[in-house]
């Protein structure tokens, strides 16, 4: 089975590597990932478990699953080795919080889309400009990838959950909304949103079904105050999404979905990292997450951009958070007694 030699070189993954882990991993057999360019991986990011299994613009996804190089991706994980995986990147295998998947099976249960990258904001952290897609030939790649998950999902009978907004935001996208308008109404099918939430309160009405289907959503917003969130989501406007926030605490309330705050810590926000905390609990959040901002190839100087990691105050602050019960850190299994 011939692999892409040049894309682990890329990520500097040794794929001579034994890793002897005990534990096997389940996202490589309950977890398909599909990017813009219809490739689907068997995992939940592609810098984690970078070799393509399929694409969804040659073959149905009912071949890519189970296919030769998907078994292949399967095995590594099986015999321990992890050879093909990430290991200094990968969140479980970084933090020691590996699941254990019993006994091999090709149920998928995490369908991932990453098939448009359209956003109504142009964050610095994450790309140079405004990405927006409504016709043209990306457009309608996003359409067709679209319609082609749409209908493995009418045939497809195990339990499943669809996770929208991997790389864009759903309710701004075009072609989420096309896949939300379209998606097949059957009880084995929920869902989880990932949304900058500018635009929840006036779209998610029309995607009811969806919406009742839901087990999570996720709102990333990176500053806990108006200067501080206008300053790193660029285009994006305080007021509205607060507002946005009060739709999303009584929808919960309506519909009892998991609501999740996602905050990237940076120079220009670690200062807020309580108050995001108090923003958590303002609008009945579960979860606050906390992440290391990452370099994504579009920060001219990246190194600038990190919060003073060393700095006495910012580790107290990263322990209240990482002790306190709504807060997830990046830190949270380090020794810090």
């Amino acid at each position: 089975m011939k692999i892409n030699q040049r894309l682990f070189d890329h990520y500097g993954i040794d794929t001579n590597k034994d890793l002897g882990i005990g534990k096997i991993c389940p996202r490589p057999f309950d977890t398909v990932l599909i990017d813009k360019q219809g490739s689907c991986y068997a995992c939940e990011c592609t810098a984690w478990l970078p070799q393509s299994i399929g694409n969804l613009q040659i073959e149905p996804l009912s071949d890519i699953i189970g296919s030769a190089m998907h078994r292949h991706l399967q095995a590594s994980v099986s015999d321990g080795t992890y050879r093909y995986c990430n290991s200094g990147q990968c969140a479980y295998l970084s933090t020691g919080e590996l699941e254990s998947h019993h006994g091999a099976t090709h149920h998928i249960r995490h369908l991932r889309l990453a098939i448009d990258d359209s956003c109504n904001l142009r964050c610095p952290s994450c790309r140079k400009g405004l990405i927006f897609h409504k016709d043209g030939s990306a457009y309608q790649l996003g359409i067709r990838l679209a319609d082609r998950i749409n209908e493995w999902l009418y045939d497809h009978d195990g339990p499943i959950q669809v996770h929208i907004g991997s790389d864009g935001d759903p309710f701004a996208s075009h072609v989420y909304r096309h896949f939300m308008d379209h998606t097949p109404e059957r009880d084995n099918i929920k869902y989880s949103i990932l949304t900058n939430a500018l635009m929840f309160k006036e779209f998610h009405t029309r995607v009811p079904y969806v919406i009742r289907n839901l087990n999570e959503l996720g709102v990333s917003i990176d500053g806990a105050s108006r200067e501080t969130y206008e300053k790193l989501r660029l285009g994006g406007n305080w007021l509205k999404v607060t507002e946005n926030l009060e739709s999303i605490a009584e929808a919960k309330r309506k519909h009892g979905f998991k609501f999740m705050l996602y905050f990237v810590v940076q120079k220009d926000n670690h200062h807020e990292m309580d108050d995001m905390l108090a923003l958590g609990e303002q609008y009945g959040a579960d979860r606050v997450n906390f992440s290391l901002i990452e370099d994504w190839g579009v920060l001219p100087d990246f190194e600038s951009k990190l919060p003073p990691l060393e700095d006495p105050a910012f580790k107290e602050m990263l322990e209240r958070c990482t002790r306190s019960e709504l807060g997830r850190t990046w830190s949270r299994v380090w020794d810090l007694s």
